[in-house]
């Protein structure tokens, strides 16, 4: 029996089978020794532990002398043997379901790709927004601020865009502050030198690697009716706010790359780091946001009925609403300020901001901690007063 049958058989007894280590060692030596072809085991198929799912119970009782312990391992071998026979099927079901989740309609053009990612906004007035109060944590707090201050910064860049890049400064963000609390250590991806040489920008004071989309118009097959009123679609046809600024460097169409995520993505040589990088998708940060805020009770107000009370839960409808009025009150402050900041001066501002209206709860490393509050009157208060 090879090393490497030795291992997986080893491994299939102690955790499949659930045994005790020392039982597992002296079944993988007893059936080492045994003859397997007698005890009809022949050693065809692919794996040791699907020899052992064809076997009777009698062979391996006699290899073991312990009939409990052979039913075991036979039943634990059927168990896993079904599953690996049914996976591709129900793997293949699960990938047809995402794909047809975030894949664009058929025939789709840049502009109904933009369109679809566009985000909820409102048009509450600033009253109802002094009085909203939102429960989130601090990762898609960062999200929607990078969103929205992108949009005066950037202003050439897409939705889609902008949601990659948003989700850079939070995975970048998010590798700090896990090393800072010791939970990640050793140098990061980019210490190691994937993304070398890609173009750096900077987005709520930090520079994150971009990948340029060089071959992506935003605006292809764009129709003359005006956009929706309700939803930021990335300003594809809605008139821009005035500025005292413009980009300095125009660039098209950028995406935030994934670079935590370049080492699994791409094991190839250092030569060919740059060639082949994963991103951050919009549609992924899109849902996320989506999700991400809800409105805050005060303990003890909370609908009647318990866990199991459906109307205690908020619906996606509630949830977009939360989002739209956060970033319509951020966008408030972001347009009285953009006529009389710089682009940069925006972007140092727009973190400053967030930091002031954070919620304050204790950080984690990925989800940034439990939920607090965020006060929609406190983020009024930053806009320039005219």
């Amino acid at each position: 029996m090879a090393a490497t049958q030795v291992q997986a058989l080893l491994r299939f007894l102690s955790q499949d089978a659930k045994l005790p280590l020392a039982t597992a060692i002296a079944w993988v030596k007893d059936l080492q020794r045994a003859d397997l072809r007698k005890y009809y085991i022949i050693l065809l198929s692919s794996t040791i532990v699907d020899d052992i799912s064809k076997s009777d119970l009698k062979a391996l009782q006699d290899i073991s002398q312990d009939e409990k312990t052979a039913k075991q391992v036979l039943n634990a071998a059927k168990r896993a043997m079904s599953k690996k026979r049914t996976a591709p099927e129900h793997n293949a079901a699960l990938t047809s379901k995402k794909a047809k989740r975030v894949e664009p309609e058929k025939n789709a053009t840049p502009s109904d790709i933009e369109s679809a990612l566009s985000l909820p906004s409102s048009l509450a007035s600033e009253e109802e927004l002094s009085k909203t109060v939102l429960l989130t944590n601090r990762a898609p707090l960062v999200l929607a601020f990078a969103v929205s201050v992108t949009k005066y910064t950037m202003p050439e860049q897409p939705i889609s865009s902008r949601l990659s890049l948003a989700q850079a400064v939070v995975s970048a963000n998010s590798r700090t502050k896990a090393v800072s609390l010791g939970i990640a250590s050793g140098k990061s991806a980019e210490e190691e030198g994937w993304g070398q040489g890609q173009p750096v920008v900077k987005i709520l004071g930090r520079n994150v690697k971009v990948l340029k989309r060089w071959d992506y118009d935003p605006k292809d097959g764009q129709r003359k009716e005006k956009g929706s009123l309700t939803m930021d679609s990335g300003s594809l046809n809605e008139p821009q706010p005035q500025r005292a600024f413009e980009s300095s460097n125009t660039l098209p169409p950028l995406w935030g790359l994934d670079l935590e995520a370049a080492p699994k993505f791409n094991e190839r040589s250092s030569i060919e780091r740059t060639n082949s990088l994963p991103i951050h998708t919009a549609e992924s940060v899109r849902a996320y946001l989506l999700k991400s805020f809800t409105t805050y009770r005060e303990p003890g107000t909370e609908p009647s009925g318990g866990p199991g009370n459906k109307s205690a839960t908020p619906s996606l409808a509630q949830k977009e609403r939360c989002l739209g009025l956060l970033l319509r009150g951020i966008d408030i402050v972001c347009e009285s300020w953009s006529s009389t900041l710089s682009a940069d001066e925006l972007d140092r501002r727009a973190w400053a901001w967030y930091l002031h209206v954070r919620p304050d709860v204790q950080p984690g490393a990925a989800g940034w901690g439990e939920k607090g509050q965020v006060k929609l009157s406190d983020i009024l208060n930053l806009r320039r007063r005219g």
